[in-house]
């Protein structure tokens, strides 16, 4: 387990402390990443992050691209949380081929709760949410003007989602948005991989159907804290 915005070290709960904590983050929701994956991995941390759903409540969504681009595997999956906190975020790793070049690309997608700060250090981004980010590209002139911000336009959960272009690392391209209440974030390495993202993406939530048909890769290094 590690922290979500720092991918530090956490210690568990104690007599003096009711939360995880990171020494330098202060409380936070553990980070949980296994290291293999596969579909019985993938079939217990869904069942986990649906076990932590609140009564009568939605589980927090684990968004994966489906059907997958060509050639790309299911590379990772992971959550944020406790049996105390409930799961406030998940991410999902694939790879295949990059878009433009033909090399290898990753693509990792997290939805989590305001405050978490799992998607903007997978991003490169400070703080713990892209809120301010955002608030700019509202204010977006549009196409044409200097300092129009890229958009895509993605299908989460069968309904048509815009996500917005965010400052990142040369090394990588992010983008983020709100799909059911949450912060959803896609982040791509190389930056050119991006352009899977303008193409026709759909999002499907693991904890309602799992595709048997998913293929699945050599662990994402991004997830295992290579971002």
């Amino acid at each position: 387990m590690s922290c979500p915005r720092c991918g530090g070290s956490v210690r568990e709960p104690d007599l003096m402390h009711s939360e995880w904590r990171c020494p330098r983050c202060g409380p936070v929701p553990p980070l949980h990443v296994p290291e293999h994956i596969g579909a019985q991995i993938v079939a217990s941390v869904v069942d986990r992050v649906a076990a932590a759903a609140p009564p009568g409540g939605p589980a927090t969504p684990v968004w994966c691209p489906w059907p997958l681009p060509p050639g790309w595997t299911l590379t990772g999956v992971a959550y944020a949380g406790d049996e105390r906190g409930g799961v406030r975020a998940t991410a999902v790793a694939c790879a295949g081929p990059e878009p433009l070049g033909g090399g290898p690309a990753d693509l990792l997608f997290v939805a989590e709760e305001p405050g978490v700060g799992l998607g903007t250090r997978l991003a490169g981004m400070p703080g713990p949410d892209p809120g301010p980010q955002l608030a700019e590209a509202l204010t977006d002139p549009g196409p044409g003007h200097p300092e129009h911000v890229g958009q895509a336009r993605i299908r989460v959960g069968g309904h048509p989602t815009p996500l917005w272009l965010v400052n990142s690392p040369t090394d990588r391209s992010a983008y983020a948005g709100e799909a059911r209440g949450l912060w959803l974030h896609a982040i791509a390495w190389p930056a050119s991989a991006g352009h899977l993202l303008a193409e026709d993406v759909e999002l499907r939530d693991l904890t309602e159907w799992t595709p048997a048909e998913l293929v699945y890769g050599a662990p994402s290094p991004y997830l295992h804290g290579g971002a």
